[in-house]
């Protein structure tokens, strides 16, 4: 039996997405691992579990094979890093390193639409907050697991609840960025970001989704939440 090819390819601007991502994955999450998966409407999309217990995810237009691969976020980023286009080899199949099953990509009713500047400043104001309460191993679980942003559809009929863990997640993961597409750092201004930015939340039976500009966060919808899909 015929070895199964393994690889990825990953050119133009396109790379230098997938870099990025990879350097802040691994920022969240020691040895981080990171799954790519074919997508329905053909790109390539990258995922990460994150020291936050979310995951992460980012569409980048490329090849790979096979269509769902598990590899190390360091292996990926230096194989990328080494060259500008071509195929890379991704390194040894991490499979049984991925927690659980993909978010499907449909079944998501939108809820609402968020200005990215409260994000980022609900964010701040939670950072601020973990310097000043959180102990030697970081921020305490209360904190990050406190309910700090609630979106509704205008029926009523919808509801996500987003915790701490998140806003951080997407943050931290530079999913947001100025309105000259500059990452946010903690001296940016929030009038940097361009006043009609929105990040748009959806919801599945399963799944909180927080789609950016520039990347995504699903959240594990919580027991408690109100659920109504007709």
């Amino acid at each position: 039996m015929s070895e199964v090819e393994r690889f990825i390819e990953i050119a133009g601007p396109d790379r230098s997405d997938a870099l990025a991502f990879l350097s802040r994955a691994m920022r969240l999450e020691d040895a981080a691992v990171i799954r790519l998966s074919i997508r329905p409407d053909g790109l390539l999309g990258l995922w990460a579990h994150t020291g936050f217990d979310v995951l992460v995810t980012r569409a980048v237009t490329g090849r790979q094979a096979p269509t769902d691969l598990v590899c190390d976020a360091a292996t990926l980023h230096a194989a990328l890093s080494a060259s500008d286009s071509g195929r890379i080899d991704p390194g040894f199949g991490l499979d049984s390193a991925w927690r659980g099953a993909l978010p499907g990509s449909d079944g998501y009713r939108h809820v609402d639409d968020v200005p990215a500047r409260s994000i980022v400043e609900l964010s701040r104001d939670g950072a601020h907050l973990a310097r000043t309460e959180s102990g030697a191993h970081g921020p305490v679980t209360g904190l990050l697991d406190q309910e700090v942003l609630t979106v509704s559809a205008d029926d009523q009929q919808l509801r996500a609840a987003i915790t701490m863990r998140t806003l951080f997640a997407v943050t931290a993961m530079g999913f947001i960025r100025d309105a000259r597409g500059r990452a946010i750092t903690e001296s940016s201004r929030l009038d940097d970001i361009d006043a009609t930015e929105p990040v748009r939340i959806r919801l599945s039976p399963a799944w909180i989704r927080i789609d950016a500009r520039f990347g995504s966060v699903y959240q594990r919808a919580h027991r408690d939440l109100m659920v109504t899909v007709r």
